[in-house]
């Protein structure tokens, strides 16, 4: 940069940056840091407080836009919150807010819509018919038939909502029914209960909307990592009896040898908080572990579900576990249908919590800040990364005031409930920064059998057939290549990396101050050579574009058919000689709805997962830019090549969603892997990667 520009470019960053005080207003550009405070309500009573995230070593936390609203009466150290219908209001810097075509197209009528308008509408339908779903032909009337609302409900709600949202929410042609688009998961027909099956179970863990979570079992049977000055007993009760018969005619030794056994683990996540949420909570849930066999045609089969309760032991934490086995007939094949339940119940928990907000949502805005206050427009690395944090700010600040907040949505249909953001805050503990490399994340997982450096060793991927990873890897590839291509035109050397103060102070600001909770963890990068901020800057695009295309757009296919991913559990397992045993012998499917989320909740849910899983008609996909962002001849002929490498990325989806070999491409449920295609469509399509964290 010129030196007589160079004053001017501090007076902006230093406006940007701000001086730390007061109530930030709308119109302002401020960036700034706070922590997680803003999530309890305790002037409305003492059982919507909330601990402060981030600050403590208890409690761990990325850092949030700051907004400098006032404490709330009740407690200093929380923040005052913002209540409809001035939710919209809620402070991001000027350059972050909404455009005019998304807060009208999206924001203003669905999510703001949704929880002033529709959820109060769900709550009056289901205290007008008190009645719960008793069979799965009750909930397939929801997206093929509709549900008729009662004449007195309708002029209930006519005053109140605007005619364009009960034409989008009712969809009827004159009748007023409660109908919803029919989620993918189930729109194959010919085998309507395809979701049901072992093999769709077993395939959704590697191409479902939480498909990186399994991992290699590498000791059977398996062990807990819990702290046994606190808890005892927290070994897998598993036998070699319980899934031997099960494994093809290997051996439970043969099988780890020959690293065909894999584990879904929710165990050690869940105990410490399983018996204050089973107390004090809605939710009657366990902690599960989900073993899996590899077979010979790569697919996944679920051999043994193992759900555990805590016990005291003397002044410990031990635990009491069921083992269940496959089952498909009479009362046994429900129980087995239910355990796999409460495991998705926990998965569900786990993937919006962890793997959806934290890893993706509030690990990528500290990085957000943290560009605009130390990076000029002007440099280069700003120039790359900008384009993926549009929108992020304020779809992070909306969450906070109606999804993750104390008695909001997430709270009340989630299993965790009130502790949900506690405990992400506690696995928050664990994260690092180098292991959201998705070749790093396969191999801590157990999942590439060495190191994956290019798309050559893809064959050093344990499970052949894993849409996500094979998938991932193309587009990780990509995107490093594009990454390198860019930096190394503008940084010749490592010393021109140590020797550029925007770059070194972007980078100490985010260690310190940002992930500050985790300042001191050895992995971070030193950011003293190219490689460095290579690899630095390939991982924060892939967070923000793949990582959350991964485990967003495809919650509506997947969870908004709520029987496939259930988010909460109500009742435990029926147990032999009681009632509910019973009753599940006579009435399978009423128990299998007793049991699981009540209608209020699972109506709640999908409507939510709907919209949270439409592309909206602003969307811009990953390689796609504003004209003349550069005039810089390589940059632009690497960002040609980038995307004439998603194109061919593309190509080779397709084609491998047709390939017949590759069975878990598209399952029983016959839903193409189509989460990591680059380009997408208006709504729920079910493909597409934006750019950025925009929803």
């Amino acid at each position: 940069m010129p030196a007589a520009l160079r004053k001017y470019r501090e007076e902006e960053l230093k406006v940007l940056r701000g001086d730390g005080t007061g109530e930030l207003k709308t119109g302002d550009r401020i960036y700034d840091y706070a922590l997680y405070n803003d999530l309890g309500d305790p002037d409305n009573g003492a059982d919507l407080a909330r601990p402060v995230l981030g600050g403590s070593a208890q409690y761990p936390y990325p850092r949030r836009g700051r907004t400098g609203r006032p404490p709330s009466k009740t407690d200093p150290n929380t923040e005052s919150r913002v209540f409809l219908p001035e939710v919209l209001n809620i402070y991001v810097p000027r350059d972050e807010q909404f455009g005019h075509l998304k807060l009208s197209d999206f924001i203003a009528f669905n999510l703001k819509g949704l929880v002033n308008q529709i959820i109060p509408l769900l709550e009056a339908y289901v205290n007008l018919t008190p009645n719960e779903f008793d069979s799965f032909k009750d909930v397939d009337n929801l997206y093929f038939n509709g549900i008729p609302l009662p004449t007195d409900l309708i002029n209930q709600i006519a005053s109140n909502i605007p005619l364009e949202m009960m034409q989008e929410f009712f969809r009827s042609d004159g009748q007023q029914l409660l109908k919803y688009p029919v989620p993918q998961v189930i729109q194959d027909r010919s085998n309507p209960i395809a979701w049901r099956t072992d093999e769709e179970f077993g395939r959704e863990m590697i191409a479902g909307l939480n498909p990186l979570l399994i991992q290699l079992l590498k000791e059977f049977p398996p062990v807990s990592d819990l702290d046994p000055e606190v808890y005892v007993n927290q070994n897998s009760s598993i036998t070699k009896q319980d899934i031997e018969y099960n494994l093809d005619g290997l051996t439970v030794e043969e099988a780890l040898t020959s690293k065909r056994l894999f584990i879904l683990d929710h165990h050690d996540t869940l105990m410490p908080y399983l018996k204050t949420i089973n107390e004090y909570t809605e939710a009657k849930t366990y902690a599960s572990r989900t073993i899996l066999f590899l077979r010979g045609d790569n697919t996944l089969k679920p051999v043994a579900i193992e759900l555990s309760l805590p016990k005291m032991e003397g002044d410990k934490i031990g635990c009491v576990s069921e083992v269940y086995t496959p089952a498909e007939h009479g009362v046994e094949g429900w129980i087995w249908q239910l355990a796999k339940a409460f495991v998705n119940v926990n998965d569900s928990g786990h993937h919006q919590l962890v793997s959806h907000w934290l890893n993706t949502h509030a690990v990528l805005e500290p990085f957000v800040i943290a560009t605009n206050r130390q990076l000029s427009v002007v440099h280069p690395v700003y120039k790359l990364l900008h384009p993926h944090f549009r929108d992020t700010m304020t779809i992070n600040a909306l969450a906070r005031e109606l999804l993750i907040n104390a008695n909001g949505i997430i709270e009340k249909t989630f299993c965790p409930g009130k502790y949900s953001l506690e405990m992400s805050s506690v696995i928050y503990k664990s994260w690092n920064f180098i292991d959201q490399a998705l070749p790093n994340n396969l191999k801590k997982r157990g999942i590439a059998d060495g190191d994956i450096n290019s798309l050559d060793d893809l064959d050093r991927l344990l499970i052949k057939d894993y849409p996500y990873a094979v998938d991932g890897l193309k587009i990780w590839f990509a995107i490093e290549k594009w990454v390198r291509d860019y930096c190394s035109f503008y940084y010749k050397t490592d010393e021109m990396v140590q020797r550029d103060p925007e770059i070194q102070a972007w980078w100490k600001e985010l260690r310190e101050v940002g992930h500050g909770d985790k300042k001191n963890d050895p992995w971070w990068p030193k950011m003293q050579n190219l490689e460095d901020l290579i690899q630095s800057c390939t991982i924060i695009i892939w967070i923000a574009s793949a990582l959350h295309a991964a485990v967003n757009y495809g919650q509506y296919a997947y969870g908004g058919y709520f029987p496939n991913r259930p988010t909460l559990s109500r009742r435990f397992m029926p147990e032999k000689g009681t009632p509910e045993y019973a009753e599940l012998e006579k009435n399978p499917e009423k128990v299998f709805f007793r049991t699981m989320s009540s209608q209020l909740q699972s109506l709640t849910v999908i409507t939510v997962l709907e919209t949270l899983s439409n592309h909206a008609s602003d969307e811009v996909y990953l390689g796609q830019r504003t004209p003349n962002w550069t005039t810089d001849a390589i940059p632009l002929a690497a960002s040609d090549a980038f995307n004439k490498r998603l194109a061919e990325i593309e190509g080779e989806i397709l084609k491998m969603n047709t390939d017949k070999t590759l069975k878990n491409r598209v399952g029983t449920v016959n839903v193409p892997y189509n989460l990591l295609y680059p380009t997408g469509d208006v709504g729920i399509s079910g493909k597409g990667i934006p750019n950025s964290i925009s929803i």
